[in-house]
């Protein structure tokens, strides 16, 4: 708290206001002196970044950018958080998903998660790929349910699975009114994923049975992870989520359930990502919508969504799978302060297979850390107030509501799944991030930048995949997919010779030269899995053939200044073609230098780079 002196004085008087127009001029200088040569708003432009869904975060927010009246904590818009008091009380639910299939196995990990810090327990039960119905109580056993909630999710054998649930909390005498968790019923959901045409029925009918005896459980999911899952921007994801829940409130409606009662049967489920303003400000938008939507129907105070955060399955690598650890800390750190209710943090194994008990410990450590060590959960809305933030969150929010929007015009989600629609708009959307993905405008640690091509694979148990095989749906895909194929390329190349596809560093010159492009041609090429050899530390015309022998590549990158490419690029690219090199690239812009086949820069499509060469190689 700051309190201000007696007599008035203020410790910044003496100093001047700077106002907008004075930044913009010394940005114009810092421009300037980078070969830029732009003024006014332009200089502005200059230093933004462009979003995906049209957005666009600028170097410097102030006061002047003005967004809607976000309201208080617990209050319609509910903006600023779902309750009142936020998570301050006893932090965020920290919800762990299992997936195991062995009803002793789970049950062991459940008891270990649970005495470590889970308070919530999310488990994947019935068909082929859960625990089986009659081993839930195995599973449960030794698991107070008074006090830890349940989130099933059982798409193939909700009924079944459901009716156990609540067998288990009769049997172990836990009165209705002190039943949590959902039950987990998305239809929708399960039709995104797999093609199979939604039935509502069960949901309808167990939302019913939730609200007339069960005033701690809901019923239904709105899950918006099929959609994250196949590639959807922050706003098309929130845009889907709210498509999905005006469809289970017509149908609970129709059933004739109150808005208020369906409004409190439905759990809203969306993706964390390391984006941590982007994730925070999807948050705080999904709130505001969906408060629009229950205040459109009638029920103003029944806006105040139950959100529940997981962290991207998309961001997580297959390679370096420990920089994974950063990413989920920081997904949750965003699901935090955004106001999440619960909180998965997916193991950073997540990507290889059944995580093992290091790795969900990890996972379950990270929402501790925040909450007991950084205190994130002690402030209410903690972005509240931040210019970048509102402005971000009202942007967002309108794109999402402009998707959204369309969709209903499209006949709604069920229409919109069916006819396609969802499936090219999402696709379109990927497209379009892969190719930033690909010239590693969007780079991915130890993946795209910084590969680490010798490193010893993580070996994981094969997790079971319950979509693996369904006859439609939407794809599921992963920001390392490219680059992931190029590996695999690499690794089959090791195993069949004993060596890895090598790529020979000519670097020109004194280090001070040739350092910095040696670097970045190490790393792109380590990110297809191809080794360099940088040695010798420099060559020349007459030095380059025996070294590009000795090194025993067939591809040769070229990395010095441009001054000494003016002086040797030629001559030596020439010896390392009389050398027998089937592809000399120049690590710089394009230029003419003769034997110089390609040039790699940054922002080239190092995806097709790759590609290219490991097709010349022979490596199949």
């Amino acid at each position: 708290m700051t309190v201000q002196p007696a007599d008035g004085l203020s410790p910044a008087a003496a100093f001047p206001d700077p106002s907008h127009d004075q930044w913009q001029t010394l940005v114009e200088g810092v421009l300037r002196k980078s070969g830029k040569e732009v003024s006014g708003s332009a200089a502005e432009e200059a230093l933004s970044t462009t979003l995906e869904d049209g957005l666009t975060t600028r170097p410097l927010y102030t006061a002047q950018d003005e967004s809607p009246d976000t309201g208080f904590p617990g209050f319609a818009p509910f903006t600023r958080g779902s309750r009142a008091e936020g998570n301050a009380a006893g932090g965020w639910d920290v919800r762990q998903r299992h997936t195991l299939t062995d009803p002793t196995r789970l049950n062991e990990a459940v008891l270990g998660d649970l005495e470590n810090g889970v308070t919530s327990l999310w488990l994947t039960v019935g068909g082929p790929v859960g625990v089986p119905v009659d081993g839930l109580a195995r599973t449960l056993e030794g698991v107070y349910l008074d006090l830890a909630p349940v989130a099933l999710d059982a798409p193939a054998d909700l009924d079944a699975a459901a009716t156990e649930l609540l067998r288990l909390y009769e049997e172990r005498g836990v009165a209705k009114g002190e039943a949590r968790g959902t039950l987990g019923a998305d239809p929708l959901g399960h039709e995104a994923r797999t093609g199979v045409e939604a039935d509502l029925t069960a949901a309808v009918r167990w939302a019913r049975v939730c609200d007339a005896e069960y005033p701690g459980l809901r019923a239904v999911a709105v899950d918006a992870l099929p959609y994250h899952e196949a590639g959807s921007s922050a706003g098309e994801e929130l845009g889907l989520s709210l498509a999905t829940g005006v469809a289970y409130l017509r149908a609970l409606t129709g059933a004739g359930m109150s808005v208020e009662a369906a409004c409190g049967q439905l759990e809203f489920r969306y993706a964390a990502t390391a984006d941590q303003f982007l994730t925070i400000a999807k948050l705080r938008a999904a709130r505001r919508l969906w408060a629009r939507v229950a205040e459109a129907s009638g029920a103003p105070a029944a806006g105040a969504q139950r959100q529940h955060a997981v962290t991207s399955p998309v961001m997580m690598t297959r390679r370096d799978p420990w920089v994974n650890m950063l990413r989920t800390t920081l997904a949750t750190l965003g699901a935090g302060v955004g106001g999440a209710d619960s909180v998965t943090v997916l193991p950073f194994d997540h990507a290889l297979g059944l995580p093992d008990a290091f790795a969900r410990r990890i996972a379950r450590n990270t929402s501790t850390i925040l909450m007991e060590e950084s205190h994130l959960a002690r402030v209410i809305d903690p972005a509240g107030g931040s210019w970048y933030v509102e402005r971000l969150t009202d942007e967002l929010a309108s794109a999402a509501w402009a998707f959204f929007q369309e969709t209903e015009r499209a006949g709604g989600l069920t229409a919109a799944l069916r006819s396609g629609t969802v499936a090219e708009r999402l696709a379109a959307t990927w497209a379009a991030r892969s190719a930033k993905l690909a010239r590693r405008k969007e780079p991915i640690t130890g993946v795209s930048e910084f590969p680490q091509p010798g490193e010893r694979p993580v070996e994981r148990e094969p997790a079971p995949d319950a979509y693996a095989g369904a006859p439609g749906g939407l794809p599921r895909v992963r920001r390392d997919e490219a680059f992931e194929a190029l590996r695999a390329r690499s690794d089959a190349h090791l195993a069949a010779t004993g060596s890895r596809p090598k790529v020979f560093v000519a670097a020109l010159g004194p280090a001070a030269a040739h350092t910095a492009r040696v670097s970045f041609a190490v790393n792109l090429f380590g990110a297809g899995g191809i080794e360099a050899v940088h040695d010798p530390v420099s060559v020349e015309a007459d030095t380059a053939a025996g070294a590009l022998t000795a090194s025993g590549a067939t591809v040769a990158v070229l990395c010095s200044s441009d001054a000494l490419y003016a002086e040797q690029a030629e001559r030596v690219a020439g010896a390392l073609k009389s050398a027998g090199a089937a592809r000399v690239f120049l690590a710089g812009r394009p230029g003419e230098y003769a034997d110089v086949d390609a040039y790699v820069f940054a922002g080239c499509d190092a995806v097709a780079v790759l590609t290219s060469v490991l097709d010349r190689m022979g490596v199949a």
